[in-house]
């Protein structure tokens, strides 16, 4: 795992000038790559690839980058790991390696097969940025599932890339403007998805593609060489047509090979362990194919309602794993809030960021790479909102169009009109613990009212996801840009609503806030972390499953547990699930609510010119009282103001400074 940027100018500036300028924006993600630092700059310095390196495999100075192809032609600085690339190396005509890492097989490959083809042969995570000497052109690429970030923009006549947005700010005249339609995307869903960043003219390049880029100034049109609609529409084509018992086996199968490419590594190797299914099912494969103990990592809180530690112990003790638990108290977990935008290149607001930085730092002093259990719930239909979004779409639906608009439009005006008349009186109910409901029934009024109003159920569905539902109403001059998530042209066809809405979450949630969520909090702490599920030819096989296989009943991954169940008895599984939380409510009207105040302050929200000052006191005001219950809504916000705090960023645009000025690093 590392840390890569670099840029391309239209105006060289000079080698020196160049190397100095690549080296500080690498320093700025020192903790992607603590192990080294690499820097390439061609003969006139306009361009630069730099690079901070984590060393995993080929521990040696032949795995140290940037690197050369042999033929000379191509210099590349890659963050990731090509887990087959030794069987890649048995199919290369090439025998002159100079070590045994997986770059130098990429280059390899790219020489003797070209990019495309190199890429579609790969088995693994990356984000890459290729020099072509030839062609004078720079190759953006971002693994097929969005594992690893890649950000690209430009400050005038210059491109820049990197895999936080921390590089690009020490670049000379770096200052763009917020992008607010991207705010209005936080709120929304509490991630800023693909291809948006938090910075106006700076976008992530989406998973599955790469760009070409023939001069600095040419706009990058990524293009996909995978793509998951096809993927689906495949899956849905050619199902598997196995029973039950052989269905199980070869999902252990597909599981079991790309737990053991990635198990793979010149360091020490461990997992994630929360007790649940998904990870006890990574941590039984893994042991099952080792000798030694594997390392398992958990972390534990003093609140009882919070803690899942007690289970993942018991699973580790079935399996016989090296297990390791610190208990975290509270405040531990408390005092982390305020570091979080030091953590996160641009507003993140999933509140399992906490714990998961905490286990990531716990992991770190026993092992340099872990891997997780992550992606099982998008691949095998784990989230319980599958089931009552499409039953609740399939009511709503028995009411004719022409009559649900007007239905819910009625009913979402009442319930906020009964809110507002009686909001008085229901804080008054709320301060002294005697509330008869009445907020509950407005609140529950208007929200049936809105979800009436939606025509499909792919919208219906991102209504249900979004923690601000209507964000204009907090935001100025904003408005939702046109992603995945509601761009119907480019969702998959003849799939049943439970499986559009996995596709939903695997090309937006999964790689916008989970993959995210654990890359940066893992980086933090120079882990590099695995995602065994999201192997492509593992998500290749889950597409071909039928739906039966991965809902039955109530039964939610219903094959993954049955794959489970070979291994650790069903009793130390089957429990309601907790998930990775914190309690933001009690955080809120407690130890947090100082700290929320002063960044929720309106003078401060009024000269920043991005929100509404009067909502957010009117979110605030419903949380802090008990009517309404804002917690998301308010947490969603609170790291927006948090990120704009720390960052010192300013929301309207800064002027750009002349980028061949001198350079202080």
């Amino acid at each position: 795992m590392c840390g890569i940027t670099g840029f391309w100018t239209s105006r060289p500036f000079g080698k020196e000038k160049s190397s100095a300028i690549g080296l500080a924006m690498a320093e700025r993600i020192a903790h992607r790559g603590p192990d080294g630092s690499g820097l390439w700059t061609n003969d006139d310095g306009s361009v630069a690839l730099a690079h901070r390196r984590l060393a995993i495999v080929d521990l040696s100075a032949a795995g140290h980058q940037p690197m050369r192809s042999h033929s000379g032609r191509y210099e590349l600085i890659f963050n990731g790991e090509i887990y087959n690339h030794l069987e890649l190396r048995s199919e290369l005509p090439f025998f002159g390696w100079r070590g045994h890492s997986d770059t130098e097989t990429l280059l390899a490959g790219f020489d003797h097969w070209g990019i495309e083809e190199t890429l579609r042969r790969t088995v693994g995570m990356f984000a890459i940025a290729l020099w072509d000497r030839e062609l004078r052109r720079l190759t953006l690429v971002r693994d097929r599932m969005g594992e690893k970030p890649l950000y690209y923009g430009r400050v005038g006549e210059n491109l820049l890339f990197a895999s936080e947005l921390k590089a690009m700010r020490a670049f000379p005249g770096f200052g763009p403007e917020i992008d607010r339609d991207a705010v209005s995307l936080l709120l929304r869903y509490g991630y800023i998805p693909a291809p948006f960043s938090i910075f106006k003219g700076v976008r992530k390049l989406p998973a599955g593609t790469l760009a070409h880029l023939n001069s600095p100034t040419a706009e990058p049109v990524p293009q996909s060489y995978w793509s998951l609609r096809e993927v689906v529409e495949r899956g849905q084509q050619n199902q598997l047509d196995c029973n039950d018992d052989e269905a199980i086996d070869r999902v252990e199968a597909c599981l079991s090979e790309a737990i053991s490419l990635q198990r793979v590594a010149d360091v020490p190797l461990g997992a994630f362990l929360s007790g649940g299914i998904d990870s006890s099912t990574i941590v039984a494969l893994m042991q099952a194919q080792s000798r030694a103990r594997v390392r398992t990592f958990s972390i534990g809180f003093d609140d009882p309602t919070l803690n899942e530690a007690e289970h993942a112990k018991a699973v580790a003790a079935h399996l016989g794993t090296e297990h390791t638990e610190l208990y975290v108290s509270g405040q531990q977990a408390l005092d982390l809030v305020p570091k979080i935008p030091l953590l996160y290149c641009e507003p993140f607001a999933d509140s399992s960021q906490i714990p998961t930085v905490l286990v990531s730092q716990i992991a770190r002093r026993h092992v340099t790479v872990a891997l997780s259990g992550d992606a099982g719930d998008e691949l095998y239909g784990g989230y319980t909102r599958y089931a009552t979004v499409s039953q609740a779409w399939s009511s709503i639906a028995r009411l004719p169009r022409p009559l649900r608009r007007p239905a819910g439009l009625a009913a979402s005006v009442v319930g906020a009109a009964l809110g507002n008349a009686t909001s008085g009186l229901a804080e008054l109910q709320a301060f002294s613990g005697r509330g008869d409901g009445t907020a509950l029934v407005c609140e529950r009024a208007r929200k049936l009212g809105e979800k009436l109003q939606m025509d499909s159920p792919e919208e219906f569905y991102r209504f249900h996801m979004s923690l601000i539902p209507f964000p204009d109403r907090c935001t100025i001059r904003a408005s939702d840009p046109v992603s995945a998530l509601n761009s119907q042209s480019d969702w998959p066809v003849q799939a049943l609503l439970d499986e559009r809405m996995m596709y939903l979450d695997q090309v937006s949630y999964l790689p916008d806030d989970i993959l995210t969520k654990v890359d940066r909090a893992a980086m933090s702490a120079s882990l590099e972390t695995r995602v065994p599920m999201l192997d492509h030819r593992v998500v290749e096989q889950a597409w071909q499953l039928p739906m039966h296989l991965k809902r039955r009943g109530n039964v939610t991954k219903w094959v993954l547990r049955q794959v489970l169940y070979k291994h650790v008895p069903s009793d130390l599984i089957d429990r309601p699930k907790q998930g990775f939380s914190v309690p933001l409510s009690a955080w809120l009207r407690g130890p947090l609510r100082e700290w929320a105040e002063d960044l929720l302050n309106p003078s401060t929200i009024r000269a920043q010119g991005l929100l509404n000052p009067g909502e957010v006191q009117r979110i605030w005001r419903d949380q802090i009282s008990g009517r309404w219950e804002r917690k998301y809504q308010l947490w969603n916000i609170l790291m927006l103001q948090a990120w704009l705090a720390e960052n010192s960023v300013a929301p309207h645009s800064a002027p750009i400074v002349r980028v061949d000025a001198d350079v202080v690093v």
